[in-house]
């Protein structure tokens, strides 16, 4: 489904939220696990990732060096648009953004999720947060649309070929044509991934980056599991496949975290951390490409997918199975999993 060319007065950058020191942990783990189903333990659990990094999550501050550049980037090539920010679960919380943007008589805006891919978490619950943050404000409450996702987009895939390639260059030139690529994305619950494209579509991202490198082999897999063992989630774990690589002799190894657009905690504590410990112990060489995060690219990407929106532009994607996902979500579109999940992808 796609939408008719609209005008808009103001970009709603909607995003996760992170704390920004050790006093806000808890705070935040409370409000990012609110109704799910998992043991305070394992919240305790995640919070100590976080005081490995002095309490603070990297997210919010990549979101303001984001919100800089595409500001840069709208100054220069409009359209000349103030951009708001709105997170789920940390200040600036989306209730007050959207309130914000009421009281500066903003009537309609475009938003814009940190997340390349569709699933319950990676963006219908978002189109709720929006929802219930119009509901909140009330009558006054702008129109808000989303923008489409963008995981075949080559202002997201060109980046990460790129981040690949400066991995692939530490690698000393002997080994490089040996090196396994693997892809890692935030494993969800099945019942959440058989209701949406998650899986479909970070293969075609993969696929899409994979094409560069045709020698080497790669693989997707999946990290930052927190639900119950009980319940079935995406697999296989980074860390059991990277374990399967060394009994198999695999010496060198990039992991790309296509699933994420920034460095924040799942991939600096699970990848930069726990993998590349693991790695170590099986005397395996891992390293990590970046993740697009402010890449020139990835900013201009976003300014065109609004101005796709609006109509001046038409649509970019790769050649490939899949086409441009809908700029309207339809009503049952990534449903919720039918048992409380944990922390989701972001």
């Amino acid at each position: 489904m796609t939408a008719l060319p609209a005008s808009y007065d103001a970009i709603l950058i909607v995003s996760f939220g992170g704390p920004e020191g050790p006093d806000d942990v808890i705070p935040f783990l409370e409000n990012v696990l609110r109704g799910k189903n998992v043991p305070r333990e394992r919240m305790l659990e995640v919070a100590e990732h976080y005081q490995h990094f002095g309490g603070v999550s990297p997210i919010n501050a990549q979101n303001r060096a984001l919100i800089a550049a595409l500001e840069t980037e709208l100054k220069q090539h409009g359209p000349a648009l103030p951009i708001y920010w709105g997170n789920r679960n940390w200040a600036p919380y989306l209730t007050d953004t959207v309130r914000q943007m009421a009281d500066a008589g903003v009537k309609r805006a475009v938003a814009y999720f940190t997340s390349a891919f569709s699933s319950y978490s990676g963006c219908r619950q978002y189109r709720e947060n929006v929802f219930a943050a119009q509901a909140a404000v009330g009558e006054r409450a702008p129109q808000i649309d989303k923008l489409r996702v963008f995981y075949n987009h080559p202002g997201f895939i060109l980046p990460m070929i790129e981040r690949v390639q400066s991995a692939l260059d530490t690698i000393p030139a002997e080994r490089r044509d040996a090196t396994h690529l693997v892809f890692t994305a935030h494993s969800i619950p099945m019942s959440m991934a058989s209701g949406c494209n998650y899986v479909t579509q970070l293969d075609e991202a993969c696929r899409l980056v994979s094409n560069a490198f045709p020698q080497l082999a790669n693989r997707l897999v999946y990290q930052s599991r927190s639900g119950p063992p009980t319940q079935p989630w995406l697999e296989p774990d980074v860390g059991d496949y990277l374990r399967g690589l060394a009994g198999h002799g695999v010496k060198d190894v990039v992991v790309i975290p296509i699933g994420f657009i920034s460095d924040h905690m799942e991939v600096m504590y699970d990848l930069d951390y726990e993998a590349k410990h693991i790695a170590e112990g099986l005397g395996m060489n891992v390293v990590r490409a970046g993740t697009v995060g402010t890449h020139p690219q990835f900013v201009s990407m976003i300014r065109e997918l609004i101005a796709e929106r609006m109509g001046l532009v038409s649509q970019k994607r790769f050649l490939g199975t899949l086409g441009p996902s809908h700029d309207v979500c339809p009503l049952d579109c990534c449903p919720a999993p039918q048992r409380p999940a944990g922390p989701p992808p972001r």
